[in-house]
């Protein structure tokens, strides 16, 4: 019998391992905005968005002063922080910005629309927001056909700005 997870399943949380502390709360929270649920002095932070106990978890237990893994090897390829719409994930990416942190890629993958970036460990962060399902692209056969092509980076940043 072959088990399938639930509809209702999700992603909890992701846990990082980290070098430095204080500099990884300073992009999580100060960046990202994640608000920090609980502090174990200079060794695990817990942060989160709408007072959940945890959407973030970082840690130098193991890695304290470490240096991020190299090109070429296992590992977390990206954290994903999905947002509710357009103009959230719009000024999320204009506050990454600001705060000098350099875009790796921004792609429209016809499911979502996705910004591309790495916290000061070197961790893959995705900000993304999800279509409406209505919207997904589809081939003939009823099959789920995500497409890679440039996001219209101006496009939506133009978004965030509308409150400026």
């Amino acid at each position: 019998m072959t088990y399938t997870a639930p509809a209702g399943m999700r992603i909890g949380h992701v846990h990082l391992k980290v070098a430095d502390l204080d500099r990884a709360v300073g992009f999580w929270s100060g960046v990202l905005g994640l608000e920090i649920m609980q502090r174990h002095g200079n060794d695990a932070a817990f942060l989160s968005a709408g007072a959940y106990h945890h959407h973030i978890g970082l840690n130098t237990w193991e890695s304290k002063g470490g240096t991020p893994p190299a090109p070429g090897h296992t590992g977390l390829y990206h954290v994903a922080l999905l947002y509710p719409d357009r103009r959230a994930l719009a000024q999320a990416v204009r506050q990454v910005i600001e705060a000098g942190y350099p875009l790796e890629g921004a792609a429209d993958h016809g499911v979502s629309e996705a910004v591309y970036l790495r916290d000061p460990d070197g961790n893959g962060v995705e900000l993304y927001r999800d279509r409406p399902r209505a919207e997904w692209p589809f081939d003939s056969d009823g099959r789920l056909a995500m497409v890679t092509r440039r996001l219209d980076l101006a496009a939506l940043l133009a978004e965030a700005d509308e409150d400026r």
